[in-house]
């Protein structure tokens, strides 16, 4: 069955939204995307593509432009802090050699998107800020501006601070981890391979990977600390405040923080899963409905994962949308709340203090040399599930 003549109207121009607005137009539906920025576009920031979302890029027949974009990941590198070296390398090509694991930018996938989603036939509006949203069997979204639109369907892709959401749940606090994170991008002058090198220091840690043709890298800097940061991306901060939060880093970490230019800083807070993902003909996808924390690189990756869940749930009973959003809610929310709570576990892992982190790292570096396969599988539960093949 396909999805003719639906209507759906998608809040949020960002990675699960145009997946959305690409999975359902691609089904028949007509779909309107309201964006609230003058363009889409994303700043410039790096994230990962797991395959677990690459099987929903491969079945959206984009695969082939992901990969012209990016860098294929071969590996995951732990190093100490101090001096760089390595603790334990994680080789993907050898012990994961059928999956693929991307390093991309932001903006070039959300292009990537975009072009296609377009391409379909989606219309996307931009300026459109949504003020609020009102549930039901026709649901209503009011814009800033004063106008309304709405549809068959309503689906809040909008991120952390969805209106969507606030419609469909109690409003709840998130609260502060103690961690912050900078973000910036430097130039790649040390050729930096295709791996994600992973510096772990006492209550911190440095990710670097390099994007697009390998010139520039992406740097992400976790460190745990009690003065609060504002939550959201695009905070700027001074750079020399993140290299004095990171003065004890040295070799390449180093040489990578002593590049940045420019550099955002926000806090990292950690918000429950929602409990209803969908009333009437509203729904959530993405961080509207599971915000995670950055350490298993899965926002962008489950959000696709949600898209294509919530296109063949409606394609299964596209005269029925409330049955049809109760079923993608049913498939969707266990694995999102597992997720969420495997990174939120994750990030101590890298900022061991001594004496625990020397024997911490000889135990890595052991299971590195006697069980790598095990090692390099133990998110395999995480990266192996391709929504796409589900019955």
């Amino acid at each position: 069955m396909t999805l003719k003549h639906l209507n759906v109207t998608i809040i949020g121009a960002g990675i699960g939204g145009l997946a959305a607005a690409l999975v359902l137009q691609r089904r028949g539906a007509q779909v309107t995307v309201l964006e609230q920025t003058e363009a889409v576009s994303e700043v410039g920031a790096g994230l990962q593509i797991t395959p677990n979302g690459m099987a929903v890029l491969t079945a959206l027949e984009l695969s082939d432009a992901l990969a012209w974009s990016s860098q294929r990941a071969k590996a995951v590198v732990l190093r100490r802090h101090g001096d760089g070296r390595e603790v334990l390398r994680l080789d993907l090509d050898q012990y994961a050699a059928d999956l693929r694991y991307y390093f991309v930018h932001r903006a070039d996938l959300i292009k990537i998107l975009a072009d296609a989603a377009r391409e379909a036939g989606v219309q996307v509006r931009l300026l459109q800020k949504v003020e609020r949203v009102d549930c039901g069997p026709n649901p209503v979204v009011h814009l800033a501006n004063g106008a309304q639109c709405g549809g068959d369907l309503v689906i809040g892709a909008d991120g952390l601070h969805s209106q969507a959401r606030r419609a469909l749940n109690e409003t709840s606090q998130p609260f502060f981890t103690g961690q912050v994170a900078w973000r910036a991008i430097v130039p790649n002058h040390g050729k930096l391979p295709a791996e994600a090198q992973v510096f772990m220091g006492p209550g911190q840690h440095l990710v670097a990977y390099p994007l697009r043709d390998g010139s520039m890298v992406n740097l992400v800097a976790a460190q745990e600390r009690r003065a609060w940061a504002e939550e959201g991306w695009h905070m700027p901060d001074d750079p020399e405040n993140l290299r004095r939060a990171f003065a004890g880093f040295g070799g390449e970490a180093h040489h990578l923080l002593s590049q940045v230019q420019d550099c955002a800083l926000w806090g990292l807070f950690r918000h429950p899963v929602a409990k209803h993902w969908h009333k009437g003909a509203v729904a959530l996808l993405g961080d509207a409905a599971h915000p995670t924390l950055p350490f298993l690189a899965q926002g962008g990756n489950l959000a696709l994962e949600d898209a294509w869940v919530l296109g063949e749930a409606l394609e299964a009973q596209p005269e029925d949308i409330p049955a049809a959003l109760a079923g993608y809610q049913r498939q969707r929310r266990d694995r999102a709340v597992r997720v969420v709570d495997a990174a939120s576990r994750n990030a101590w892992k890298y900022h061991l203090r001594a004496p625990m982190s020397w024997p911490a790292h000889q135990i890595l570096k052991l299971g590195g040399r006697l069980a790598p396969q095990r090692m390099v599988a133990q998110f395999d539960w995480i990266y192996r599930h391709d929504v796409t093949r589900q019955a």
